[in-house]
C-alpha cells in the first residue's frame, strides 16, 4: 500500500526539494522545480517533479495516441536497426520517446532516439532495435509492413541502457533475454510468448506479469491525482534510485504517465526480492542523482544509426571508384534529407546516463530529459 506518511514527508520536501541549479549545467536557464514525496508501494517508490511549462503553444500527441488515431505511419524498412516514421496528419506534431516499443512489422523494435515528427512530414528515418529475436516475418493477422501500435516502453533498466548508452543490437537481446528470465521468476511461471519467444512486447503482455504491476500502479498512480504541475517523476528501486524522466511540459507528461509507472513498475517487479532489506530512497538522493548526471561527459547523439551511416558511406565509395557509378534510387515516399527537428545529447558519467532532447528550432528549449543509472 501506498505509505501513510508519504503525503506529510511529500510537504516537506516540496519546500526544501529544489534542484533547478542542477539542470543549468545541460546548458539551459531553468525555472526552479522541486519535488514531492516519497510514495512507495513494496519495493518502487517514485518522486514527483513539478515545474512550469517550458514547451507551450504547441500541440504534441504521443506515439501512442497518433498510432490509434491514424495521424501517424511507422513503416518496416526490411533494416533491422532503421525504421521511418510519417506524420500524415496536417495539424499535429507527434513526439517519439527513446524506448517506445512498437509492435508488428517483421519484428517488434525498440525506438532509439526521442523525436519530433511534424505535420506531413514525409518518411523520416529513426534508428531502432530488434527486440524480437527470431522473427522476420509476419505474425499472425499483423501487418508486415508497418507498426500498428506502441503500448508500452522499455520498462527494465538494463534494457533502457542497451538502447541509450551502449548503442548494441546484441546487448538489447542479451538484455532482453536477462528481463524475461527476471520477470518470470518473480511472476512464477515463464513470460515468454509461444507465438514468439523472444519477444520483448508479447512478454509485456502477459496477463499475470500484468497482474503483478497492477498493485504498483494502483498505489502509486494515486500519487499523480489533482496535481497539474507535475512535469516527471523519477523512480528508486529497492531503495537506490534508478532513473528520472522529467519533459518541457505537464501535459505532455500527463499523458505519458501510465506508460512511464507501468515501466517502473515492470523494473521493480524484475528486481523484487522480498526477503531483501533496504533504507527507502529521500529527495536529497534524487536531487543528487540528478545533479551528478549533468555533470557527466557531453556528446550529440546521431539520429540515424551509425551501422546504416557506415553502410552508406561504403555504398559512396564504391560508387565513386566505380567506371560508371549510378546512386541507388531512394524508397519510393522517402522525404529528401533534411535535419531532423530535434537534436539529442548524451551526459555520460561514471554512474548515470542523461538524455536530452532539445528542440532544433528553438535554442536549449528541452522538450525531455532521461536519467538512467548504471
Amino acid at each position: 500500500m501506498l505509505r501513510s506518511a508519504a503525503l506529510l514527508a511529500g510537504l516537506a520536501v516540496l519546500v526544501a526539494g529544489y534542484i533547478g541549479s542542477s539542470l543549468n549545467a545541460c546548458g539551459q536557464p531553468q525555472p526552479e522545480l522541486t519535488i514531492s514525496g516519497p510514495f512507495t508501494h513494496a519495493n518502487l517508490t517514485i518522486f514527483l517533479i513539478h515545474g512550469k511549462d517550458t514547451v507551450s503553444g504547441r500541440k504534441l500527441l504521443t506515439l501512442q495516441e497518433a498510432l490509434e488515431q491514424k495521424k501517424v505511419v511507422v513503416h518496416e524498412t526490411s533494416n533491422v536497426n532503421e525504421l521511418s516514421v510519417e506524420n500524415v496528419a496536417d495539424d499535429v506534431d507527434v513526439f517519439i520517446q527513446s524506448g517506445d516499443i512498437v509492435k508488428g512489422g517483421r519484428q517488434d523494435r525498440l525506438l532509439a532516439v526521442d523525436m519530433i515528427v511534424g505535420p506531413k512530414s514525409g518518411k523520416m528515418p529513426i534508428p531502432s532495435f530488434c527486440c524480437e529475436a527470431g522473427r522476420w516475418q509476419k505474425r499472425g493477422a499483423e501487418n508486415a509492413a508497418a507498426f500498428d501500435a506502441s503500448v508500452a516502453q522499455a520498462g527494465n533498466k538494463d534494457v533502457k541502457l542497451a538502447v541509450n548508452a551502449t548503442r548494441r543490437q546484441d546487448q538489447v537481446w542479451a538484455k532482453v533475454k536477462e528481463a524475461q528470465m527476471k520477470l518470470g521468476k518473480n511472476v512464477g511461471k515463464s513470460v515468454e510468448n509461444a507465438a514468439s519467444p523472444s519477444s520483448y512486447q508479447l512478454t509485456l503482455e502477459d496477463k499475470d506479469l500484468l497482474e503483478k504491476l497492477s498493485a504498483y500502479e494502483k498505489a502509486l498512480s494515486k500519487a499523480l491525482e489533482g496535481k497539474k504541475d507535475v512535469i516527471g517523476f523519477a523512480l528508486a528501486v529497492n531503495g537506490k534510485v534508478e532513473g528520472a524522466e522529467v519533459y518541457g511540459s505537464a501535459d505532455l507528461f500527463a499523458k505519458l504517465a501510465p506508460k512511464l509507472l507501468k515501466a517502473a513498475a515492470i523494473d521493480a517487479l524484475s528486481e523484487l526480492d522480498k526477503e531483501k532489506k533496504f533504507e527507502p530512497a529521500t529527495a536529497e538522493h534524487v536531487k543528487k542523482f540528478m545533479a551528478a548526471a549533468a555533470q557527466g561527459k557531453k556528446t550529440e547523439v546521431a539520429l540515424r544509426h551509425e551501422a546504416n551511416r557506415d553502410a552508406q558511406s561504403n555504398r559512396a565509395n564504391q560508387a565513386a571508384q566505380a567506371p560508371t557509378p549510378q546512386a541507388p534510387a531512394p524508397p519510393a515516399g522517402t522525404a529528401p534529407a533534411k535535419q531532423a527537428p530535434v537534436r539529442v545529447f548524451q551526459y555520460d558519467s561514471e554512474k548515470i546516463v542523461l538524455i536530452e532532447c532539445q528542440d532544433r528550432a528553438k535554442e536549449r528549449l528541452v522538450i525531455h530529459r532521461s536519467y538512467i543509472a548504471k
